[in-house]
């Protein structure tokens, strides 16, 4: 018998379970308020619950979890990066950084990806699988149990592309509305474009936002370093994202990398500018992250490059950067490890 992954499961769904194994579907909330409020290890620890119900848990269901396997902190600015073990001996990240507005976490959708970014470290060790809606939760659980700090902001932005893996994803989400201390207007999704399931997101209307990785304005220069670029071209992209800012409201943010020489030119920021012109966005500079086995260096020009962009009617900022004593960009320390 195949035990259920009782984390993954919704508050509805373990109302079924729990009638299924002959209790009263009362005990869901009890159970419920133990995994997601109380975030406990064990069974063992539900301590209202019968010797007899904690048994049967044991029996038919299973509690998933992780394993602090690395945990680096910058003397800089107090980000933490985690390595975790998940049960299968397989390996993710999560980055907690500390800001003004509150904690935010970036965490892990998949282990490794298969989109092929080329300027990217999460691809490199290729795809393995995708990671459960409960391994999703345990990197924020356990962050906060071990850091002793309260999450404010989640973003899907670590190892992986949360619309490759949209059911999980779309399951994680619904358990983190669930909660009463987090709204997912405070949850921020990152993709490369995978422009059929910006439309379904868009359809549920969850409060999302919504972070397209553009890092170039051209189909020529996108293809060259963006493979997903191949499939769904830049004007499929961008009639997507107006599509989901008409259906929810919610302003898109463009990430865009800036590669020395590649994409952190004049001619580069004015096809930009034509592009996003007149769209509800705001566009987010990254230096990009310089990674062993990549041949991209960091533009000098970034600031230059933000200016251009300002005086051509977009709203631009340069990302903070956070964690660089510990190489805080993901995966880089998955990479390391392997």
């Amino acid at each position: 018998m195949n035990k259920i992954d009782i984390l993954s499961l919704s508050f509805e769904e373990l109302q079924e379970q729990i009638a299924e194994i002959g209790e009263q579907k009362f005990r869901a909330k009890q159970i419920y308020d133990w995994l997601h409020n109380k975030k406990v290890t064990n069974f063992s620890e539900m301590t209202n619950l019968s010797a007899q119900l904690r048994e049967k848990l044991e029996k038919f269901f299973w509690l998933n979890s992780l394993k602090i396997k690395k945990r680096l902190v910058s003397d800089i600015d107090n980000t933490v990066k985690y390595l975790y073990g998940l049960y299968d001996g397989e390996n993710v990240e999560s980055v907690l950084m500390e800001y003004k507005h509150g904690n935010s976490i970036c965490i892990s959708t998949q282990v490794g990806c298969k989109m092929g970014c080329k300027f990217c470290a999460s691809t490199k060790a290729g795809f393995v699988r995708n990671l459960e809606p409960s391994e999703m939760l345990l990197q924020i659980y356990e962050s906060e149990r071990d850091s002793g700090k309260k999450i404010n902001h989640i973003v899907l932005m670590g190892i992986g592309e949360p619309l490759d893996n949209y059911d999980n994803v779309i399951k994680f989400l619904q358990l983190i509305s669930s909660k009463e201390d987090m709204s997912l207007r405070h949850v921020s999704l990152s993709t490369c474009g995978l422009v059929d399931r910006i439309y379904d997101l868009a359809k549920l209307k969850l409060g999302v936002t919504l972070s397209i990785s553009l890092h170039a304005p051209t189909d020529r220069l996108r293809s060259e370093i963006m493979p997903i670029n191949n499939k769904y071209n830049i004007s499929e992209l961008m009639k997507a994202c107006k599509a989901y800012f008409k259906e929810t409201g919610r302003r898109i943010s463009y990430e865009f990398s800036l590669i020395d020489g590649v994409n952190d030119n004049k001619e580069t920021a004015d096809a930009l500018i034509r592009l996003l012109k007149g769209q509800n966005c705001h566009v987010n500079l990254i230096p990009v992250n310089e990674i062993k086995e990549g041949i991209f260096k960091r533009s000098s020009s970034v600031e230059k490059f933000r200016q251009m962009l300002c005086d051509g009617g977009l709203n631009a900022t340069v990302r903070r950067t956070l964690g660089a004593d510990i190489s805080a960009a993901c995966g880089q320390l998955r990479r390391d490890n392997q």
